[in-house]
């Protein structure tokens, strides 16, 4: 009984259960990039190139038959599905991570003096207690001046 137990609170930990779902997920986003990838973007290459499967290219040398056409389509295909993750996937979670730490970010400043992360509201330094210059900007307006990162 103790094994049975043991395996079911490890199934009820949230990062095997998360697992599971991510490995669905996945096989269900790699079909859609895949269609994407045959059905759009391959006949669109081939609408510029003249030529959609190149796996009739081979040379044979000493009986031996190199089919590079087969690595040409793999290598296009895997470009492809690079191409559309990121700019389907990478770039908006990017651009989304990048506006949630822009509001986090308006919530505390660095304390001149101790170098400290106060709030910043505060007046004072809880740290080093030192008078604190109110920020130039007011928190949560939309123009507060763009710092370099």
């Amino acid at each position: 009984m103790k094994v049975i137990t043991g395996f079911k609170e490890f199934i009820a930990r949230g990062n095997v259960v998360e697992l599971a779902v991510a490995v669905v997920i996945g096989a269900a986003f790699t079909t859609l990039v895949n269609s994407m990838v045959k059905d759009l973007m391959t006949p669109l290459i081939a609408a510029i190139l003249g030529k959609t499967d190149f796996s009739s290219l081979a040379f044979t040398i000493r009986g031996s038959d190199f089919t590079y056409g087969n690595f040409i389509n793999a290598l296009i295909a895997f470009f492809l599905s690079a191409a559309a993750v990121y700019f389907f996937v990478v770039a908006p979670m990017n651009a989304y991570k990048e506006h949630a730490s822009r509001d986090e970010a308006e919530t505390h400043r660095d304390c001149p003096e101790c170098l400290s992360e106060v709030p910043v509201k505060a007046t004072r330094c809880a740290f080093c207690t030192s008078e604190l210059e109110p920020p130039e900007w007011e928190p949560g307006s939309a123009s507060r001046p763009r710092t370099a990162s």
